[in-house]
């Protein structure tokens, strides 16, 4: 069955004039996800309660409220910890905020209590400089080195010391351009394979379609009569950047 996501011509409008004013008041997907380096322990145990997002565009909370062990996630195994919109700027910084208990280290079957002080207050810090494009979609992946990470104290007790390194990547590509003459009053259509995403030009023509996977798509230009449609085809978009038509002249 084709799938067909039809963008609102409002929608394209927020798109295209937060591109042109510095991403003011646009946003970015972001998945924040986890994986682990190999450590000599049964299992470890962490108990999020939520991330915090610190970018240029100010602070954003993503719940997680999530238990699991982390060791289940190796050799390129991850889990998603959040997944949100937020305002697209630069990325500065992520917190990982603790839950108060369920923050454990097993060894050889006995389950030791990990002391996080700095979690559960400001979250376990980790800096990041990622410019997040509107429109986009990008993955943060969390690397957390489970062997660095548990330090066993003169008391015999273990501590949590993270050490993860947070790996950003683009995850989907955008598609623009300009329809001519406005007054068309143009869908347009992006095609690849059986699936199909739309977008309405907005009053001056201009349209924006976001969060575009990579691929070779057929664009087919609907205007409405007396003016006559128009395919472009072999239009690629590529992963983290936004492909512009330019302008797309339709005639009667």
């Amino acid at each position: 069955m084709k799938k067909l996501i039809l963008l609102p011509a409002l929608l394209a409008v927020i798109f295209l004039s937060s591109c042109k004013d510095n991403n003011a008041g646009s946003v970015t997907r972001l998945n924040i996800r986890m994986t682990d380096a190999p450590g000599a322990y049964d299992a470890i145990l962490l108990s999020i309660k939520e991330i915090r997002v610190l970018s240029s565009e100010g602070e954003s909370t993503l719940p997680v409220d999530a238990d699991f062990d982390i060791l289940k996630f190796r050799m390129g195994k991850d889990t998603l910890l959040a997944s949100q919109d937020i305002p697209s700027g630069t990325l500065n910084e992520i917190r990982l905020v603790l839950n108060d208990t369920g923050n454990e280290v097993i060894i050889d079957g006995v389950s030791h209590t990990l002391t996080t002080p700095s979690a559960q207050s400001s979250g376990l810090k980790l800096k990041v400089n990622e410019d997040l494009t509107s429109g986009m979609e990008y993955t943060l992946k969390l690397d957390f080195d489970a062997a660095k990470s548990i330090v066993k104290t003169g008391n015999g007790k273990y501590m949590l010391k993270p050490v993860i390194r947070a790996i950003p990547s683009a995850v989907s590509g955008a598609l623009t351009g300009l329809v001519s003459p406005a007054n068309s009053n143009s869908k347009v259509y992006a095609i690849l394979g059986i699936d199909t995403i739309g977008a309405v030009a907005d009053s001056t023509g201009k349209f924006f379609m976001p969060g575009m996977k990579a691929g070779t798509y057929k664009v087919n230009i609907a205007p409405q009569s007396p003016y006559l449609p128009k395919t472009i085809e072999n239009v690629q978009v590529v992963t983290g950047s936004v492909k512009d038509l330019g302008t797309i002249t339709v005639t009667q």
